[in-house]
């Protein structure tokens, strides 16, 4: 018999590490997978998002879809910064919200969806925020680790028979990735709810669950949406994170960045337009772990110039706004 503990375990690290390889998986399959009972999954499941911040939403793939991304980083005054990444949250066209450098400055990822979004936002509202002092806009040019591929699959906490046996099926890179108009309900409800079963994705589309089953299928398939999870990595052990601005070599540039994606430490990396040519994503247990990343494996990589370091002070948005209630 299971017994509750305060404390998060390997089983709830093997359940996260199970969502993030197909996070629509039923929970009989994954209960198989992991040699644990039904009710156990779906128990555990309740208390990580009652307790560890776990939320499962769809997300659309803005690199595969051909849409632009900006990293921003927004210098404030002090007293404003809290109101501004809030209200940045709360936009749907933004993620990865966070303030950095004491509270003084916003770093927010932007997932506009038309050329309309990005220039309402960076030629309209934020000059016009006077507590904004100076935005510095990085658009992000190629994904090196990062979107589908979540930080989790770098802790070896399934055997790669398990994860195949949870695997979704591949992507296919004949099928053109697309969001139609009439695909907008679909996504939306599951941007709510990556779990939602057919049952309620019909009623929210007014489709026919067979139309729902294969739409879904096909925006999967080709790569347009993922499902991905959410969850707050201090649970794990890694309640630090930190954004690096690292100006490689030109020459270098790609090297580096697929040595940065093999990197424990790195939950996003992207080659970016700006004063930087490389953004990353650190996530590390302390301080002293940020320090031995930087002067360690990535003090080491050949070709790299410059890094600037701003650790979050707080998470204000991941995927999900607002964030889960404690």
């Amino acid at each position: 018999m299971e017994t509750e503990s305060d404390t998060f375990d390997e089983l709830d690290l093997r359940l996260l590490c199970a969502l993030e390889v197909n996070a629509r998986a039923p929970f009989s399959r994954i209960a198989t997978v992991l040699g644990v009972s039904d009710q156990t999954i779906a128990r555990r499941y309740r208390r990580l998002r009652a307790e560890g911040g776990l939320r499962v939403v769809a997300v659309r793939d803005a690199q595969r879809l051909g849409q632009d991304q900006w990293m921003l980083r927004l210098r404030c005054a002090p007293d404003a910064a809290g109101a501004i990444a809030d209200a940045l949250a709360k936009r749907p066209d933004t993620a990865w919200i966070g303030l950095a450098s004491g509270g003084t400055e916003v770093v927010c990822m932007t997932r506009p969806r038309n050329p309309g979004d990005h220039d309402e936002l960076l030629l309209g509202k934020l000059p016009r925020t006077p507590s904004i002092v100076e935005i510095r806009a990085h658009q992000l040019l190629h994904r090196f680790y990062g979107g589908p591929l979540g930080w989790l699959a770098k802790r070896p906490a399934l055997t790669r028979e398990e994860s195949a046996a949870l695997r979704p099926e591949p992507l296919d890179p004949e099928t053109p990735a697309r969001i139609a108009a009439e695909d907008e309900p679909l996504v939306t409800a599951l941007e709510r709810d990556g779990r939602a079963t057919y049952p309620e994705l019909q009623r929210a589309t007014g489709r026919s669950e067979s139309a729902v089953k294969r739409r879904l299928a096909a925006l999967l398939a080709s790569g347009a949406v993922y499902i991905d999870i959410e969850y707050d990595t201090e649970i794990l052990g890694h309640p630090m994170a930190a954004s690096l601005w690292i100006t490689a070599a030109p020459d270098a540039l790609h090297a580096v960045g697929e040595a940065l994606a093999g990197h424990d430490e790195v939950a996003f990396a992207s080659a970016t337009a700006g004063p930087s040519n490389i953004v990353v994503t650190a996530v590390v247990p302390d301080s002293a772990g940020l320090y031995a990343y930087l002067s360690g494996r990535l003090g080491r990589l050949e070709g790299i110039r410059h890094v600037e370091t701003t650790p979050y002070l707080r998470k204000v948005k991941q995927l999900t706004y607002p964030p889960p209630s404690r």
